[in-house]
């Protein structure tokens, strides 16, 4: 049974909400625990891929053309790195400006986030996916604002502006015009998620050290997924 969609689009805010509001209140030190649950969530979010979203773009569809707009969502993400500097994934390698917003940043994540939404529509698990992804981000992402030199009121700005995209992009694959090319734009959507749930399983830890219990949050992350 689907969620009503005030649920689908309430959830991904309140997920960036609850990653921000926790790094505001506790300013988190250690960064360990944050890296285990961004692996859990790659590896739920790479799952959720495969069982959901992966088989259903392909049913009734042009393979080649499938895969073509797949390998497209993952040269799209590649290109937003390039301006978010690996925000998405956990990494954060931007040098803020006192009381300078930073657009280029600002607006990669947006459509990062935007493109999130689109699959997100009737589909529970892959929001539950979607969610999983967010906290873990918003707590990397509110950790690098609320110790710049920015303005709170930027700050604030930022995270709602930016809570505020995937309910858009799923708001916006109700529309008649892009419900008809849903198909394309998931598949979009499948790229972006290859991409960055791949980069942050398979980066490794400091020294290329083993590291047991990332592997054993990633075992988990899959065996949910695959039970959910």
């Amino acid at each position: 049974m689907d969620f009503p969609s005030f649920i689908v689009y309430l959830v991904p805010i309140l997920a960036v909400w609850a990653g921000f509001t926790f790094v505001w209140i506790t300013k988190p030190k250690d960064t360990d625990n944050i890296k285990l649950l961004l692996a859990f969530s790659g590896a739920f979010l790479l799952s959720i891929t495969f069982f959901e979203l992966l088989p259903e773009v392909y049913e009734g569809h042009d393979p080649k053309q499938i895969a073509l707009f797949i390998l497209g969502g993952i040269l799209l993400q590649v290109f937003l790195e390039f301006f978010s500097k690996g925000a998405e994934h956990g990494h954060m390698h931007v040098h803020l400006k006192e009381n300078h917003l930073p657009t280029l940043l600002f607006l990669s994540l947006c459509l990062h986030a935007l493109v999130e939404g689109v699959p997100i529509h009737g589909n529970n698990p892959i929001l539950y996916g979607i969610v999983i992804h967010k906290i873990p981000i918003a707590v990397i992402l509110g950790t690098f604002l609320v110790n710049s030199q920015m303005k709170i009121g930027h700050t604030l700005l930022f995270i709602a502006l930016f809570s505020l995209m995937t309910p858009l992009g799923s708001y916006l694959s109700t529309s008649p015009w892009i419900a008809s090319y849903g198909h394309l734009f998931t598949a979009i959507a499948i790229g972006v998620f290859f991409h960055i749930s791949t980069i942050i399983l398979f980066e490794t830890a400091q020294g290329h050290a083993f590291n047991l219990r990332k592997l054993l949050v990633i075992i988990l992350g899959v065996g949910i997924a695959y039970f959910f």
